[in-house]
Order: structure tokens, then C-alpha cells, then sequence
């Protein structure tokens, strides 16, 4: 490789915090890659390709020889316990940490995939971590397309739109290495390949645009498809204190590709998931719902088998359900061998429903409506970066449209404005994601 000039990761090492940019925009820190080598490559032109001024007062900078075509590297570890760092083509870097920030226009690739914003690595547990450090709203045009087919109506979108960049708002966490992942255990987030013009426009007509409840950004699940009936926090997950995340009646979810399903399940292989679950009752007799809840979904199993009976409750019991190989918990069971799992929707169903938003948008409601009806009680408010301090600031907006008001109408019942009193927003939710498979992907649809 011919050496033009040097490229430099401007902040490296244990004082790396000092630097990491709190500046005009809200940066994300997303995990990208985590393997025993990543290949990281700025290509030319990006506003990162070339040398930038150095910070007032750096930590310390760590040269790195480009080629004259692109910056490429292959980022690897070296050393072993607690004592690691980074290398780069082979050669040790002298630090566990690399960071190239983020600038105006700047893209960076990782693992094959092309990002925007800027790169900071890690040598975490004999592997590399590789971590797009990207604005909030260019993050969210890589998450909107990956989540919902760009083809759908401007309502759907935008409200996609709002809710990404809440989830992920309220995950911001300067304590961490990392705020969010790019995978389904997070939200999946495409990068540069995944943007479409029909989401960037929505992402541009929702600009800093969150959903707050109490002052604070709110919890913003979602699924493919409720099913008919969207499910509580409390049941899905024990999760308490989210009064606008209720079990109600979803009928703009009907009629969706997975609006009806039936599953069949061996009576071998229900023994041994139901043992998971602490069923160790003897070969199976019976596998019943004993109690329903609100919206449908199993609250209570009880299992019979020769050893006596078995009763699972609460969270456990739609747990039980999904792993069955089930897309949703709101089902019924019969029979036992096999045992017929028959259901309605895909996803844990809390929250807003991806086909209930398209079903509501195609009826002409707009992304205010759907959002008021999928989180009641919430409100519509301003993220901007906080002046003086790294986190978010929530601006409170107006209050969304609840769904008796909304229903007979067509047109906002809203402003877009956002009145000047800020509240501080904090740096991270209390829980942690509970489910890998927070949302399920969408399934037959096409972009």
C-alpha cells in the first residue's frame, strides 16, 4: 500500500470521554460490529478522509497511513486479560481505543457497509468493538427504511420517524460505551444502503420531533402487527408505571399478512420446552389456556401430565407461547399431539402496530393521529442538544389528540410548534431491552 499522508484518530485511550462531541447536533452511538477483526474505510472525499485541526486539548492522537485512493484498515487485538489494545493492518495502535469523530458530510464504512458520521473502536473482551458515533436524525434515516417498506403511505412513515428517534433518545447514555445496537435486539438500523427518498423526507418533515410522557422521552415499542388487539407493557413484561402503553382495540390492524395463523407443534418437543418453564409434570396430557387477559393473550397455562399439574403465569405464560415457535402470543392452544397453536398478528403487539399505522394512514389519518392513538396520553415535543451539557433537552409540545377525539377526524387536531419551556430529559431509561426479538421484522411485504 502506497502511503500519501497521514489520517489521524484524534482521541484515543482512557481519556477518551473528554472528547467524544457535544456540539451543535445530538450524536448516537450505535454498535455496528463486534468480531476478532473489522475492516474499517473512510472513503475519499468524506469529510473524514482528510486530517482534521486537532482538539484544544487532546488526550492524544494516534497516526494512521492512508493510501492516496482510501483509508482502509483492518482493525484487530493484541494482547490478552485485562491487558489489550487495538492494532491496525497488523501493527499495534498503543491504545485499547481509536476514535475518528464525526464531521459535516462525513461517511465511514464498517464491516462492508457504508455508515455516516464517524467510527470510535474498542478492544473489548478479545474482540473489536466497532461504534458509529452518527447524528440523531441521519441515524434515524437508516433506521425508518430498514423498519417499515418506504413504500407506505406519509403518515406511517413520519410516524416511524418520530418514534426511532425516541427510542433511541432515551437510550443516550454517556456512562456506556455504546447507546444502542444495529439488530433487532435494538432497532435495525441500515446505515447509507437502507435510505430511501420517501423516508428521508420524513425523517426531514419530523426533524427533532420525540414522543414525551411526564416530561420525559416516552418508551416507544412497537411491532408488526397487533393482531386486533394491541397488548399492555404490564402483561407482555411485568413492566409497570406506562399507562400509555394499555391493551386496547386495534381494528386498523385486521386483515394484515399474518392476520391468521395456525402453528402445529409435536408432542416431543412441547415436553421439552414446557420443561424450560419449570413443567416438569410427566409425559403431557394436556396443554390449556386457563386465563386470558384483556387483550387476548395468555395469562395463565396450565400443564397436565402424569406427575400432576403445572400452572405458568403472568409474562411467562405469552413466553411460553412464542417459544413454541410462534410470531405472536395472542393465541389459543388445542389438542396435544400435536398441539395446534392458532393466532392472530406478529410481534409482542405493544405498543404501535407497523400494519395498524399503515391501516390508519391509508384511511387518511396523519402521523399525529397514530401516534395519539398508539400512545395515549403522550405528547409531541422538541430534542435538540442541551447548550452547556452532552444529552438531551425535551421541549414540551402540544398535547396529541386522544382517540375519541381524533376518530371522526381527518386533518390535525394539533400544532407542529413547540412552546419555549425545556425539560431536562435523562441520559437513559431506567430498564433494559427484555426481549431480543423487541419487534419483529416485517413479513410479506414488499419495497
Amino acid at each position: 500500500m502506497r502511503v500519501s499522508r497521514p489520517l489521524r484518530f484524534l482521541c484515543c485511550g482512557a481519556g477518551l470521554a473528554a472528547c467524544l462531541p457535544a456540539a451543535q447536533a445530538l450524536n448516537v452511538r450505535v454498535l455496528i460490529a463486534q468480531a476478532p477483526q473489522v475492516t474499517i474505510r473512510v472513503n475519499p472525499g468524506s469529510a473524514s478522509s482528510t486530517a482534521p485541526a486537532a482538539p484544544a486539548n487532546p488526550v492524544s492522537t494516534s497516526s494512521v497511513p492512508a493510501s492516496s485512493a482510501a483509508s482502509s484498515w483492518t482493525v484487530g487485538v493484541s494482547g490478552a486479560g485485562q491487558v489489550t489494545g487495538l492494532t491496525l493492518n497488523g501493527q499495534p495502535a498503543g491504545n485499547a481505543t481509536l476514535y475518528l469523530p464525526p464531521a459535516p458530510g462525513s461517511r465511514v464504512d464498517i464491516a462492508g457497509k457504508s455508515y455516516r458520521g464517524g467510527v470510535l473502536l474498542r478492544a473489548q473482551a478479545g474482540a473489536v468493538q466497532a461504534i458509529n458515533v452518527v447524528e440523531v436524525d441521519d441515524y434515524v434515516r437508516g433506521v425508518v427504511a430498514s423498519e417499515m417498506p418506504a413504500s407506505w403511505p406519509a403518515g406511517a412513515l413520519a410516524a416511524q420517524a418520530i418514534i426511532a428517534r425516541t427510542y433511541v433518545a432515551a437510550r443516550i447514555n454517556p456512562a456506556q460505551p455504546y447507546d444502542t445496537c444495529a439488530t433487532e435486539s435494538c432497532q435495525v438500523y441500515g446505515g447509507v444502503a437502507a435510505e430511501k427518498p420517501s423516508t428521508d423526507a420524513a425523517v426531514r418533515s419530523t426533524a427533532g420531533q420525540v414522543v414525551a410522557f411526564g416530561g420525559k422521552a416516552a418508551t416507544t415499542y412497537f411491532s408488526s402487527d397487533s393482531g386486533g388487539y394491541t397488548a399492555s407493557a404490564a402483561e407482555v413484561w411485568n413492566m409497570k408505571g406506562l399507562p400509555y402503553l394499555p391493551a386496547q382495540a386495534d381494528p386498523f390492524s385486521l386483515g394484515g399478512p399474518r392476520g391468521q395463523w395456525d402453528l402445529s407443534v409435536p408432542q416431543a418437543q412441547v415436553q421439552v420446552i414446557a420443561s424450560r418453564y419449570g413443567a416438569r409434570v410427566g409425559p403431557l396430557a394436556s396443554v390449556v389456556v386457563s386465563k386470558m387477559s384483556e387483550s387476548g393473550r395468555p395469562q395463565e397455562i396450565t400443564f397436565t401430565g402424569t406427575g400432576g399439574t403445572f400452572k405458568l403465569q403472568g409474562a411467562e405464560a405469552g413466553g411460553f407461547i412464542r417459544a413454541l415457535g410462534a410470531g405472536s402470543s395472542r393465541a389459543t392452544l388445542r389438542g396435544i399431539n400435536p398441539l395446534v397453536v392458532s393466532g392472530t398478528g406478529q410481534g409482542h403487539g405493544v405498543g404501535l402496530s407497523q400494519y395498524g399505522a399503515l391501516g390508519m394512514a391509508k384511511k387518511g389519518y396523519d402521523h399525529l393521529h397514530i401516534l395519539g392513538f398508539y400512545y395515549p396520553g403522550t405528547v409531541l415535543s422538541a430534542l435538540a442538544a442541551a447548550p452547556q451539557k452532552p444529552g438531551p433537552r425535551l421541549a414540551g409540545g402540544e398535547r396529541l389528540p386522544t382517540w375519541h377525539q381524533a376518530a371522526p377526524l381527518l386533518t390535525p387536531l394539533v400544532s407542529n410548534s413547540m412552546v419555549s419551556t425545556s425539560l431536562v430529559c435523562p441520559s437513559a431509561p431506567s430498564e433494559t431491552d427484555l426481549l431480543a426479538d423487541r419487534h419483529a421484522p416485517l413479513a410479506g411485504v414488499v419495497q
